[in-house]
């Protein structure tokens, strides 16, 4: 299965960045890749075995991914694995790390692993689907490290 990870620095410390990374209410005020993000199936707040509904911007689709957390430790850890099938998904599955760093910043790590479909299909999704993804995922933990580094500007 195709996979990939990127790691940024953030300038705010773990809790605070686990914090905002899974509050649907704020989503997107920082994430570039999504159009929509929201908990669903009565849902309030992100944790163990809730699940959500993020749509993407019209220019990748507009593809919906219907997720469940299988991880759910903050201010550590959270993963979710795909629970539909939208165009070209077979699975899809994430985990982000958050790890504090001495100078009060925090590392965050994002994996990601998926399977498009069809089957007859992979030899061409899977490379195009996998720059995407790494191309997407960079971007939008940079626009998650401007948000941080735009608050800690406005608090001085």
């Amino acid at each position: 299965m195709p996979h990939g990870s990127v790691i940024e620095t953030i300038p705010a410390p773990a809790d605070e960045v686990f914090r905002l990374l899974h509050n649907y209410d704020r989503r997107l005020e920082w994430d570039t890749l999504l159009q929509d993000a929201r908990l669903c199936d009565e849902w309030k707040e992100a944790q163990l075995h809730a699940t959500s509904i993020c749509t993407g911007r019209w220019y990748l689709g507009g593809l919906a991914l219907k997720t469940q957390y299988v991880s759910f430790n903050p201010p550590n850890v959270a993963a979710v694995k795909m629970l539909n099938r939208p165009l070209f998904f077979d699975r899809f599955a994430a985990t982000i790390r958050h790890e504090d760093r001495a100078d009060g910043t925090s590392r965050v790590e994002y994996k990601y692993n998926f399977r498009a479909r069809p089957k007859w299909l992979r030899w061409l999704l899977h490379p195009v689907m996998s720059a995407v993804f790494q191309w997407e995922t960079r971007k939008r933990l940079r626009a998650l490290s401007r948000f941080f580094s735009v608050r800690r500007q406005e608090s001085v």
